[in-house]
């Protein structure tokens, strides 16, 4: 019996899960998961103790062989040549991948990116299609060139943005739509007969990395804007506004559509929920957070840490997520 395509995967992130999934199950007729490559553990939480991300827990939990480079060098370029792969496919890796190591496996290595390109190429798809009201984003198969994910495509499968649904979800449904574009083009892809198709790069959109300062909110935009911000920014680095010298940060909150007659930031209600004036409408806050405490219903928040119905909040003009060229 021939042997099967050695295949390797790059990725650190939960949206890789189910395409490792699909390899080591139905794909496993086709090819075999011959190693994971993934971020090296971290030190996080109180304790500052070292931390699995979830594609190295995975690799751990099926006992597949799993690398862990601090260093993408060219040791490391021979060390993936020694394991004899076909193919190499990426998503949600974290590093930048050198020709060495691209040019390792026989067939290269393939890209899954997030979105429908040439749209949202860059670090940020999946939340900057929600935040900027997108209904609808994607997954792309590509080759990895030297331009940020400029490369001809082979396949995109699309998926839906609802108006409830936050970054993670769409996240999860991008994970769950890489299945169907492997199911219909890793034969191909293994065999070298896979076909692509440039982009039309004069239609490109880049968009940056998010930042902790995102979470800014600044009530002279629109509802629909502060809402689509706050679903794409859950729960990080999620929202907050200052309050004096108090920053309170901001979890479940709607958005209701509506002309209040004063300036947007107004506080107008804080029993129940906090209640703000917004660009065309109010922003319901229903849970808040200070400083070393912990999120609270704006009910009980508000018992506790009193704001005043006609308030002014300052609003902080957040920084355009679309940028003019690869970041």
């Amino acid at each position: 019996m021939k042997n099967k395509a050695r295949i390797a995967y790059f990725g650190s992130d939960p949206i890789c899960l189910p395409a490792l999934r699909f390899l080591i199950g139905e794909g496993a007729e086709t090819c075999e998961l011959a190693c994971i490559v993934s971020q090296p553990d971290r030190r996080s939480g109180r304790g500052k103790h070292l931390q699995q991300n979830p594609v190295s827990a995975f690799a751990h939990r099926e006992g597949i062989p799993l690398l862990q480079p601090e260093r993408l060098d060219a040791a490391f370029a021979a060390r993936l040549g020694a394991e004899e792969l076909t193919l190499a496919f990426v998503m949600a890796y974290g590093h930048f991948l050198p020709k060495s190591v691209r040019q390792a496996p026989v067939r290269g290595m393939l890209n899954f990116h997030g979105s429908i390109l040439p749209a949202y190429r860059g670090a940020s798809p999946v939340e900057t299609a929600v935040a900027m009201g997108e209904t609808e984003t994607g997954v792309c198969l590509m080759k990895i060139v030297r331009e940020m994910d400029a490369g001809p495509v082979a396949g995109c499968e699309r998926v839906s943005i609802e108006k409830t649904d936050t970054g993670p979800v769409v996240r999860g449904k991008i994970g769950e739509a890489v299945v169907p574009l492997l199911r219909r083009n890793l034969a191909a892809a293994i065999s070298g007969e896979l076909p692509f198709h440039e982009q039309a790069h004069a239609g490109a959109t880049f968009c940056r990395k998010i930042r902790k300062e995102d979470g800014a909110l600044d009530f002279e935009q629109e509802i629909t804007v502060i809402d689509a911000r706050l679903r794409a920014f859950f729960p990080w680095p999620g929202a907050y506004f200052d309050h004096g010298p108090v920053r309170i940060k901001v979890g479940a909150a709607e958005g209701v559509s509506g002309e209040t007659g004063v300036a947007p930031g107004t506080v107008l209600a804080a029993v129940g929920t906090l209640n703000i004036a917004v660009a065309g409408g109010v922003l319901a806050v229903r849970e808040l957070q200070r400083p070393g405490g912990r999120m609270l219903p704006a009910s009980e928040f508000l018992k506790g840490y009193a704001i005043q119905p006609g308030t002014v909040l300052p609003s902080v003009s957040n920084e355009q997520l679309l940028v003019s060229r690869p970041v």
